[in-house]
């Protein structure tokens, strides 16, 4: 992949995620003042004294929760992801490995020209990495011990280089919003599901004109009909949704890590070893799982390819990546000797 190449599909990259993100607003607008409007209408003819539902008070209550949890997220999940895996900062290095993974950290920061991040290690002998943060200022970089014990320096350099990629590349803030929205869409699914349920599951009288043989407004009911199933199918399209953006990203970050390094091949050897190690990262929780170099979970649903590997895995199979990496070294290769022998425009000399 040329740099004009890799510098054209981050921008597209970033483009998508803005229309991504406006749509989940859309979304929380809809489920929330969808569900007042259908029930304005349904109301809207009552009988006096009857309840008519004229206070938008399901959407303002869809905003102010949305929007709450997106901004708890945006404060604090960086620092609660790596509270919840158990990682401890690397301040002072003391063995062997803590110091080569500090100066590798300090190289790939120089190489990408963002600001040195802090270090994390988490306790875990399965081998994986990620990195959380808003921006590259305030950026963390995790690894577990195991990585450490496992991968060499060029190894390391390369999935290093990929986590300071999503850091540059900004994916680190996209998929803690989208953790967020998505987190947001399950409790509005659950909650707001709530609201026409009654004693014995049936809808409450609204006491309008049109009751009884006649029915109510058939708008009404179009419109309630159409946020119920919102509701229902919102969580499974919103992990889609999410699931794909983060696998699309992972080939980014290759791509850009293997940019940084100049040696597309350490991070593909890094990953064959990462996919060798069968067990899962304990430590590090499901909610995270985007946010790894490898699918946390067991290697055989990231191996999956199709709509199963489509809605349980958070990455693209491994031996995806591995190979788009070898066809990057293939062409580093092949670049680097057409140019220590050009050819002479008039050809070979006699």
């Amino acid at each position: 992949m040329t740099a004009d190449n890799l510098f054209a599909q981050q921008a597209a990259n970033r483009r998508s995620s803005t229309l991504l993100v406006a749509g989940f607003v859309v979304f929380f607008a809809w489920v929330g003042f969808g569900g007042d409007l259908g029930l304005y209408l349904l109301t809207e003819q009552a009988e006096p004294g009857a309840y008519r539902h004229t206070i938008p008070f399901m959407g303002i209550a869809a905003l102010l929760v949305a929007g709450g949890i997106a901004w708890f997220s945006w404060r604090h999940g960086p620092k609660r992801v790596l509270w919840s895996s158990g990682a401890w900062e690397l301040i002072t290095p003391v063995t062997f490995e803590q110091r080569q993974l500090m100066n590798v950290v300090e190289e790939m920061s120089i190489a990408s020209g963002l600001p040195k991040p802090s270090v994390w290690v988490v306790p875990d002998p399965d081998p994986n990495a990620f990195a959380t943060g808003v921006d590259p200022s305030d950026a963390h970089i995790a690894v577990t011990e195991g990585l450490l014990h496992v991968l060499d320096r060029a190894e390391l350099q390369g999935v290093v280089a990929h986590e300071m990629a999503h850091v540059r590349n900004f994916d680190v803030r996209l998929m803690t919003l989208l953790a967020a929205m998505v987190g947001v869409i399950a409790l509005m699914s659950d909650g707001f599901g709530r609201v026409l349920q009654v004693k014995g599951g049936r809808m409450p009288r609204m006491g309008g004109r049109g009751g009884g043989r006649r029915g109510g407004n058939p708008l009404a009911i179009l419109v309630l009909v159409a946020w119920v199933l919102t509701l229902i199918v919102a969580p499974i399209i919103s992990r889609l949704i999410a699931m794909t953006v983060s696998r699309k990203r992972e080939f980014l970050a290759d791509a850009t890590g293997a940019q940084l390094t100049r040696n597309p091949a350490a991070l593909a050897s890094a990953l064959e070893k990462l996919d060798g190690a069968a067990a899962a990262t304990v430590a590090i929780r499901r909610g995270a799982a985007h946010l790894c170099i490898v699918d946390p979970a067991e290697r055989r649903i990231a191996a999956r390819e199709g709509f199963v590997g489509d809605v349980f895995a958070s990455h693209p199979p491994i031996r995806q990546r591995i190979t788009r990496l070898k066809g990057m070294s293939y062409q580093l290769a092949k670049q680097a000797g057409e140019e220590s022998h050009p050819i002479s425009p008039a050809g070979p000399s006699a």
